[in-house]
Order: structure tokens, then C-alpha cells, then sequence
């Protein structure tokens, strides 16, 4: 995939990012040889190669999955006048 420079003129205007020519150039090279290396690892096959858990083979210690704190919220709503089943209420901002 090349990137043609009047594509990166409207990537830049939808962005609203105002390049001069020099720096439109540059930056259309840069992603095309970005889009090129993208290309170029995407051509390897990896069909018969596992997925790393971890690049420097360490092993992460997880903790166990249990509750670790009480539910709160009644003590924490009771601090607030807006609250309905449950739920902190809000004044509508967008009708």
C-alpha cells in the first residue's frame, strides 16, 4: 500500500494538522516505508510458531482471584443527596 500525497494533504486537513511541502514529503515517505515494513512482517509465516507469554521468559506471579475488600457502596451513597437504586444521578446535559 502506497500512500499517495494528496491522501496524506486530506489525512492532514481532517486533523487539522498544517504541513508545508518539505514536511509532507517527509512524512509520506516515512509512512510508506512504515507501510512497507507492515507489508514485510505480515509476509512471514507464523503458522507453526507459539505466541510468547513473555519476551524475557519471566514468570508473572498472579495473585489469587478473591475479595479483598467489603461493598461500600451504601456508606459512600449515603454521602450524596443524588442517588436512585444504586446509582449516582446527574442533571441531563444533552436533551
Amino acid at each position: 500500500m502506497i500512500i499517495e500525497l494528496e491522501e496524506l494533504k486530506n489525512l492532514g486537513r481532517l486533523a487539522k494538522i498544517e504541513l508545508d511541502s518539505r514536511a509532507q514529503n517527509r512524512a509520506a515517505t516515512d509512512l510508506n516505508n512504515i507501510m512497507q515494513m507492515i507489508a514485510q512482517m505480515q509476509s512471514v509465516d507464523t503458522s507453526n510458531t507459539n505466541p510468547m507469554e513473555n519476551p524475557l521468559d519471566a514468570i508473572q506471579r498472579l495473585r489469587l482471584d478473591e475479595v479483598s475488600e467489603s461493598d461500600h457502596r451504601d456508606e459512600f451513597q449515603a454521602l450524596s443527596e443524588h442517588t436512585r437504586d444504586g446509582l449516582y444521578t446527574v442533571p441531563r446535559v444533552i436533551e
